[in-house]
């Protein structure tokens, strides 16, 4: 019979602190089992935010140009009841949802989207109605960010050049 204990030599544990978790609750107001987990420790959160809004906006441009190109082309009978103008538009925003998912999901972490969707479709104004919900944490992790630059001036504060570098 092999030792146990042994194999517990092998493993090392993480650790999981600094993390904010969320918890999910539909809008009847029951939890969902789901939730959020933000590193209170990444000090890119401010960056992915710019980079989630500068996507949105790219997004909406991609789409409105989209919508120009089909509405210039000259429309034709669809395959079933739609025609092919109708079809060609909703292929866009297809592919608009599937890109607005990505990009709510560079700052909420893979999956994040979908579970504040909780089931529902992607529709267009999603981006701005997840950032209202979100909207309450941004404090906690914008303060959290300040508090780890203070921390590093801190820890640094008797080194002769160093000091200066966060100021």
């Amino acid at each position: 019979m092999a030792d146990t204990t042994q194999k517990n030599d092998n493993f090392i544990q993480l650790k999981k602190d600094n993390i904010l978790r969320i918890g999910i609750k539909d809008a009847e107001g029951n939890d969902t089992g789901e939730h959020l987990e933000f590193d209170l420790e990444d000090v890119e959160y401010p960056l992915k935010l710019n980079q989630c809004e500068s996507e949105h906006n790219k997004n909406i441009r991609d789409l409105q140009m989209q919508y120009k190109i089909i509405d210039k082309k000259q429309d034709k009978k669809g395959k079933k009841i739609l025609s092919w103008k109708e079809e060609e538009k909703i292929k866009a925003l297809q592919e608009f949802y599937k890109r607005e998912m990505a990009t709510i999901d560079l700052f909420l972490g893979e999956g994040g989207c979908k579970k504040l969707l909780n089931g529902r479709k992607p529709y267009y104004s999603m981006y701005d109605d997840i950032g209202e919900i979100i909207k309450p944490i941004l404090p906690k992790l914008k303060m959290r960010t300040d508090d780890i630059k203070n921390k590093i001036m801190e820890k640094y504060k008797n080194r002769n050049e160093e000091s200066n570098v966060l100021k």
